[in-house]
């Protein structure tokens, strides 16, 4: 058991640096948009950047490091994040802060599959989801910690330094991964083409419908918190990373308390948690004219995230064999979510719909999350009818 917690500990560590860079870039927008002499939503493209990095490098090196052990495939993984991090903070224009941040965003779909499956190997069946959600914790970690840190370093010293600070995290994660993780060998049987065999089931496809859209939301409003926070609502600079901390403190209570309930009832838990991110963002033009208000609904969407968690797990049992690729999918699902979100909310308020359009843009997108859910939980039922009459017709 002590061991078991060590090696979640390293992989968490993996997840607080690159929650750190994903959620901090959002909140430090408005400085890097005034240090690269851009406006917000064009600054918003950065942030669709990285997410696009995610996409791409999720699947491709799922694919190739399929014969790599997955300890060294995970510090491979983690060196390239560093490099990448540390470059985009010395990026001399805007084109190169998307190419760097492009870069940036390649390992981190694969480094999440990766340390998801070792993580499900190391606890028996029925706590599947709740390891996966100890290293999601990481995470959220970094939404209470590192992003408040990054945007205070950032005001104080500027916001190339917060980049420089999550290039040492990735630095941290490497060590102890090395050093912690279990140094087993690829599975025998592990190939691209095995891998590859993931894309040709309807109910991966349907899962990953579910995050590309139903977390696009999420991503929608926070990308634009800062200035919301500002413009909106009122607040001074120094209470933004307040806000933003109370949104980790919603991710960490949904990671340790929603996937309880879904290692009973996977299903049944994906489909309350996405009606409960359409309601709270629904919620929040309504609350951002005062900071209590908005905060309350920023920890009710944060809760909402939970949703990672869970996708992560059913990925893992719709895969069957392939689940190295269906598991790295995952990420490049919710960042197809990141690019997704911001730029539908950027349209939003360059359209004059003003700074709280993304919650009403991000509550459509959980529904049409939603609709992929149904669609996904009819196939399961339709699947599961059948089983139990050819089990009925099996003579004993």
């Amino acid at each position: 058991m002590r061991r078991t917690g060590w090696v979640l500990f390293a992989l968490a560590v993996g997840a607080f640096a690159i929650g750190t860079t994903e959620f901090a870039t959002m909140s430090l927008l408005p400085m890097f948009a005034q240090g690269l002499g851009i406006d917000a939503p064009t600054a918003g493209h950065v942030i669709s950047a990285y997410a696009l990095g995610v996409v791409v490098g999720a699947p491709v090196i799922a694919v190739l490091g399929a014969r790599l052990p997955r300890r060294t495939l995970l510090t491979l993984l983690m060196a390239m994040f560093a490099l990448a991090n540390g470059l985009s903070a010395l990026a001399p224009n805007y084109h190169w802060m998307l190419f760097f941040r492009f870069l940036s965003g390649l390992p981190h779909g694969a480094y999440f599959g990766v340390a998801a499956l070792v993580a499900t190997t190391l606890v028996p069946e029925n706590r599947r989801t709740v390891a996966v959600g100890r290293v999601f914790l990481g995470l959220t970690f970094a939404t209470i910690i590192g992003v408040p840190l990054a945007n205070w370093l950032g005001q104080a010293i500027g916001w190339r330094w917060s980049l420089g600070l999550v290039a040492l995290l990735g630095v941290l994660t490497m060590t102890l991964v090395w050093f912690m993780a279990p140094a087993d060998p690829a599975h025998p049987d592990s190939s691209p083409l095995r891998e590859l065999g993931a894309l040709r089931r309807t109910q991966v496809w349907l899962t990953l419908g579910i995050g590309a859209i139903g977390f696009g939301g999420m991503f929608a409003v926070y990308t634009y918190l800062a200035n919301i926070l500002g413009q909106v609502t009122g607040v001074s600079v120094q209470s933004v990373p307040f806000v933003l901390s109370v949104f980790g403190v919603g991710l960490t209570v949904g990671n340790i308390v929603v996937p309880i309930f879904a290692d009973r009832a996977l299903i049944r838990t994906t489909g309350v948690v996405l009606v409960w991110n359409a309601l709270a963002l629904a919620l929040f033009p309504l609350m951002a004219g005062n900071v209590w208000t908005i905060s309350v609904d920023v920890f009710l969407i944060g809760v909402g995230g939970a949703l990672a968690t869970l996708l992560q797990t059913r990925l893992m049992d719709v895969a069957d064999d392939a689940q190295g690729l269906a598991a790295a999918l995952n990420h490049s699902a919710f960042n197809t979510a990141n690019a997704l979100g911001p730029f539908l909310g950027g349209l939003a308020i360059s359209a004059g719909y003003g700074w709280t359009a993304p919650g009403w843009v991000g509550a459509l997108l959980a529904i049409g999350g939603l609709v992929f859910w149904l669609v996904s939980a009819m196939f399961e039922r339709s699947r599961n009818r059948k089983v139990s009459v050819i089990r009925e017709n099996i003579p004993c």
